[in-house]
Order: C-alpha cells, then structure tokens, then sequence
C-alpha cells in the first residue's frame, strides 16, 4: 500500500487550523512574525542556489506553536502537542518542523539545509512580536524559563549554542548579515494574511 501524499498547508489553510486550536492572538502574532523571518532566509538560501521548500519553512513557521495554547496552563511539552496536532491532520510534511522547533534533534551540519532548522533558527530569533538577536532571545529565555536552576539554564545555553552555530553556518551563505533581517523585511514588506502573500 502506497503511503498517504503529505499535506502543506497554504497561508489561509494554516490561518484557519490557528483558529480552529485557539490559538491566542499574541501567540499567532509571534508566528507570523516567525514565518516572514523565516521566509526571507529561505529566498536567501534558494537565491544561493540551496533546495529548501518555501511553502514548507511557511506552513511549519505560521503553526509551529499550534500546540502553546493547549499547553499554558499545564506542564505539557507544545512541541510534542503540536506534532500530534499535525499528525492528526495528516501534515507529515511539517510535523518535524513543529515538533523540533525549541530544540533541534540531530543536529547533523552538511552541505544543505533543513526546513526544520530555519524555522528553528526563525523562532529564536523573534521574542514576541519583534525581531531581536540571539543574545537578546537567550536574555529573555533565561529570565522566563531558567528559573535559576543551574541544569535547566545550561541546557538552555546548550541550545542557544546550536542555534549560533547554525546562524554562522547559513549565514556564510546568505547575501546578508543576521543583523539585517529587521531592514530585510521593513524593504520588502512580506505580508502573511488571507491573501496568501508569503515573503
């Protein structure tokens, strides 16, 4: 028996699932702050000749945190919900993207590029609503999560560690530098709306 196709979601598709789990509108700000960051790195990486699926970085960006709702209140892992979340939904395409976007699994560096690893990257570097710099996305998650325990903060700073290694790799490639991305998405105005305007 042949598998099932996987399914990508487009913009509005993604924008309806958003919805249909409540997803809160600061959490759904975030992500498509997410996503226009994520698609303007993915254009950089396939203008340098790299093959990376930009309707799979948006979809994966726009829902990565569709399982952060169903989760504030309790100790659940919103990573792990919104892989369900997907798989219920037959978005195989995506589920690793969701389900490894606070912490990469099997971070291997070659000559290409996950889709997973730049939504990764994408959503450390947005805190909130705003763009901002690793060191200043690291600041706030120690503050909010490491709770002063010395294990949990180091394991935090483990990640962060990954994700700079990850920023100096891609942007070796990239015809811009990370501190661009804010000017990069002021000059292009990339939108993410029901009119399916994706970067």
């Amino acid at each position: 028996m042949e598998d099932a196709p996987l399914t990508i979601l487009g913009v509005n598709e993604c924008l309806a699932l958003m919805e249909q789990y409540h997803m809160l509108p600061n959490i759904k700000d975030h992500s498509i702050v997410v996503a226009k960051v994520a698609g303007v790195i993915t254009n950089g990486l396939i203008a340098a000749g790299y093959d990376v699926s930009l309707e799979t970085v948006i979809a994966g960006a726009l829902l990565h945190d569709i399982g952060k709702t169903a989760c504030l209140d309790n100790d659940d892992d919103h990573a792990a919900r919104g892989l369900e979340i997907c798989l219920a939904h037959n978005l195989g395409a995506i589920a690793d993207i969701v389900a490894e976007h606070v912490i990469l699994k099997n971070y291997a560096p070659g000559n290409g590029f996950a889709e997973k690893e730049i939504v990764y990257y994408a959503d450390k570097r947005v805190n909130h609503d705003k763009v901002v710099s690793l060191e200043e996305r690291l600041a706030y998650i120690l503050e909010r999560y490491g709770m002063n325990n010395e294990v949990r903060c180091r394991a935090i700073k483990r990640n962060y560690a990954r994700c700079q290694d990850l920023e100096k790799r891609m942007f070796s490639f990239l015809a811009f530098e990370p501190a661009d991305i804010p000017e990069l998405l002021i000059a292009q105005r990339p939108t993410i709306d029901a009119n399916k305007k994706i970067p």
